[in-house]
């Protein structure tokens, strides 16, 4: 369950962060973007990708996990 904090986040500072976070790990999600199909919701699309950029995506999470 969200927190009253992350209930707060703008989806479209939420993209913006997460976009600067995966260019520094070299990965691009070419469809992330925000949700303007429910605005109430705050939903961010991150899309489709290639099966290597998900692999690539599952080794930074998995990198950054062990830190």
């Amino acid at each position: 369950m969200a927190t009253k904090e992350q209930q707060g986040i703008s989806p479209y500072a939420a993209v913006e962060s997460l976009r600067r976070a995966l260019t520094d790990a070299g990965i691009v999600l070419p469809s992330l973007g925000v949700d303007n199909a429910s605005p109430a919701l705050r939903l961010v699309e991150l899309g489709r990708v290639h099966a290597d950029v998900a692999a690539r995506l599952a080794e930074a999470l998995q990198r950054g996990s062990h830190q």
